[in-house]
């Protein structure tokens, strides 16, 4: 009985969570939805319609291109910072975290509008390089302190037997050290990417009127909520993929 239980727990929590998401895919297809009715008097598409008459292409394209770059890039930046302090080699790590939670203390606006000023006088303000380099000042440190949890006197381990077992450094980053680092990698991976993707305040003040599907998004939460709710459905979409990649890329064994 306990054990059936425990095997009806997850399906219960995830019911659970979903529940919301079902409101908004029927809020999101609600042509006329007025109070005190518990279901929409109509259904339609002028939602989708109006969603994707504009720049949402264009703005799910940039926001994407954006993430997966700014995620790639903190990985390599973030991967020795995060071993130097997982191995602890530090006598005092203490200002090394300060420094790396500096930004994330300050609104990402106000970053953004700081940095904007100096991409304005590079000619780099709406680019991808500087979209690139916003949401890396917010996406490095939440990627490196979780990277950190995966280096440790266990991996450590793991890499001098294959060293003791002939491994050149190549094939032990390859065959031991990434394989046993996968999940810490895999979960830095996911929140460096939803960090990302759902950056509003650097992406306003740096994208120079690109199109970014936050700065979309956003206007119509007052405005239209059917709009939003259908724009909002494509802001999950790759958050969702985000997340199943990631799970799975987390299992896979040693």
């Amino acid at each position: 009985m306990a054990e059936r239980l425990r095997q009806a727990r997850a399906p219960a929590v995830a019911a659970l969570v979903a529940l919301p998401l079902l409101a908004l895919i029927v809020r999101a297809f609600a042509d006329v939805w007025r109070a005190p009715a518990i279901v929409p008097q109509r259904l339609g598409l002028r939602g989708v319609r109006i969603a994707f008459s504009g720049d949402t292409a264009t703005a799910f394209t940039n926001s994407l291109i954006v993430a997966l770059v700014t995620v790639a890039v903190a990985l390599l930046v973030g991967w020795p910072a995060a071993r130097v302090l997982g191995e602890r080699r530090l006598r005092h790590p203490a200002p090394v975290f300060l420094l790396l939670a500096m930004p994330l203390l300050v609104p990402s606006y106000a970053v953004g509008s700081g940095l904007t000023e100096w991409f304005i006088r590079l000619g780099l303000d709406g680019t991808t390089f500087a979209l690139v380099a916003a949401h890396l000042t917010f996406v490095l440190p939440y990627v490196t302190i979780v990277l950190l949890a995966g280096f440790g006197p266990r991996l450590t381990a793991l890499e001098e037997m294959g060293g003791v077992s002939g491994l050149t450094p190549l094939r032990r980053l390859a065959w031991v050290t990434l394989p046993a680092a996968a999940p810490t990698i895999a979960a830095a991976a996911l929140l460096g990417f939803l960090v990302s993707w759902s950056d509003y305040g650097s992406s306003l003040a740096v994208g120079a009127g690109r199109p970014m599907l936050p700065v979309v998004l956003l206007p119509f939460v007052g405005a239209d909520p059917q709009v939003a709710a259908t724009l909002a459905l494509l802001f999950l979409a790759p958050a969702i993929a985000a997340l199943v990649v990631s799970v799975r890329a987390g299992r896979q064994p040693l």
